[in-house]
């Protein structure tokens, strides 16, 4: 086919002209068309589509909110409230066993005494080893029996792990942008009042609203036509524009393509939130009955790109140096009282062994 007829027409314009379904006079003189070309099934009945070259879908596009001053307690935000205390009845369970390890075993006795536990490891003393290993500072206060160290190397692998996922997922914290978003879905959007909506007027965003016989975009569409002109748009760029001066109090319904388009132009102050709302592509338009939407159907389809967001570390994340931790302490209490009962029956051999010396 010759394509010295093909035509090149500019986004919006071509936008317009499909919007209005006057592609069979477009036709008449060209035999192929490239552009931001929903396919829809209305369109279908005018004209052929190629493959889709490009996937999209009706996204939700925003007023990028101001950045916001960390709060007094931001340092905790890098762990959840559960991560925080479990850790804190991690550093009392440890404590608590170095305590009961010094009063079980002889080892830890002073200078191996047969009179009974030393004051070495009170429980004051044990709260300020674990405390000592928690900051990475240490002790001057060590284990010396078997079970004792078991359970300070259990706690100080587990200290090792904290401190450094925390020291790492902090530096994300305190690099990216802390954002309050108000809304993150179409649901967010009819929950409030505040914040009004709209998309381009004719376009096919407008057309998946009004024909939609889901509840939630029903309502989204009502309520938008209640609102009429002051949210819908006779151009995508009026709608970016109208979400910039909003003050945070408009979204605007648009194709994600050119929602990540508008969002990288200066002065870039909006951002696209959510997933998108439906699955469409783009497609290269050509006459009806015409061989050139099946060979130009050769278009490999581009993923859609998604902003990655920090998150802080829930208890799933660490789960597994708790089990570590559980498991040292668990094998620390039990070697503990092996070498108490080890130590009794050594001390009721020597009293025997007297006995019959004495006899």
């Amino acid at each position: 086919m010759c394509l010295s007829h093909f035509l090149m027409v500019s986004c919006e314009k071509m936008f317009k002209k499909l919007s209005h379904l006057k592609l069979h006079v477009e036709f008449q003189f060209a035999d192929m068309a490239v552009g931001p070309v929903t396919i829809t099934e209305e369109r279908q009945q005018e004209v052929e589509f190629t493959k889709p070259f490009m996937k999209t879908g009706i996204s939700i596009m925003i007023k990028r909110p101001d950045i916001q001053k960390p709060g007094v307690f931001s340092f905790k935000e890098p762990l959840s409230n559960s991560v925080w205390l479990c850790i804190t009845v991690g550093f009392l369970a440890v404590s608590l066993i170095l305590f009961l390890v010094g009063r079980f075993s002889p080892y830890e006795w002073s200078g191996n005494s047969e009179d009974g536990p030393s004051e070495d490891f009170n429980f004051l003393n044990a709260l300020w080893s674990s405390l000592g290993a928690l900051m990475q500072q240490g002790s001057d206060i060590f284990p010396r029996s078997i079970s004792g160290r078991i359970a300070e190397s259990a706690w100080w692998f587990f200290t090792l792990i904290i401190v450094s996922s925390y020291t790492a997922n902090l530096a994300a914290f305190l690099t990216i942008e802390n954002l309050i978003i108000p809304i993150n879905s179409v649901d967010d959007l009819i929950k409030q009042d505040k914040i009004k909506y709209g998309c381009k007027s004719g376009g096919s965003t407008f057309s998946f609203f009004r024909e939609s016989k889901v509840y939630t975009y029903e309502k989204m569409f009502k309520q938008m036509s209640e609102w009429n002109e002051t949210v819908f748009k006779e151009s995508n760029e009026d709608g970016w524009d109208k979400v910039k001066s909003s003050k945070g109090e408009y979204a605007f319904l648009i194709e994600s393509t050119f929602n990540e388009y508008f969002n990288q132009r200066l002065p870039c102050k909006t951002m696209k939130i959510g997933e998108n709302i439906n699955n469409i592509g783009y497609g290269i338009v050509t006459s009806k009955g015409s061989n050139l939407s099946h060979k130009s159907s050769s278009f490999g389809t581009t993923g859609i790109r998604r902003d990655g967001r920090k998150r802080e570390l829930s208890l799933s994340n660490v789960s597994g140096i708790f089990h570590i931790l559980i498991g040292g302490l668990v094998l620390a209490m039990l070697i503990g009282v092996c070498e108490y009962l080890l130590h009794v029956k050594r001390k009721q051999r020597k009293k025997t062994i007297v006995l019959n010396t004495e006899g």
